[in-house]
């Protein structure tokens, strides 16, 4: 496994055909993770966004009770940060799963893959 880069709320790792992303803490309002996110790919985690069709797993953990965001306008948000460094437009999002679970903490996690050929 790769190892995870960045000290603060984000960081990421390469993995086989995309990256996996954690951030702490969780906030109602989905436009704060797009610029968090930009500014995290831009300075602390440089990949190169690749072609082809994509699979992203995006999940929500809380603890305590469920916040108030929309899982659709947070998706939308991340996908946005994520193009131009994982894949080039989120046009080539083939499969998108989105979760909203109690966990141990506030966390966002995404994993973006290369979809596998059929």
């Amino acid at each position: 496994m790769n190892v995870w880069i960045g000290r603060g709320k984000v960081r990421a790792r390469e993995i086989a055909g995309g990256a996996e992303i954690t951030i702490d803490g969780i906030t109602t309002q989905a436009r704060y993770y797009k610029p968090l996110v930009y500014e995290f790919f831009r300075k602390e985690f440089s990949v190169r966004p690749r072609w082809g069709e994509f699979e992203v797993e995006l999940v929500m953990e809380y603890l305590g009770e469920a916040p108030r965001l929309d899982l659709d306008n947070l998706a939308k948000a991340l996908l946005d940060a994520l193009k131009g460094h994982v894949f080039f437009d989120d046009s080539q999002i083939a499969r998108l799963l989105c979760e909203r679970r109690s966990g141990e903490r506030d966390r966002i996690s995404v994993r973006a893959m290369r979809r596998e050929s059929a």
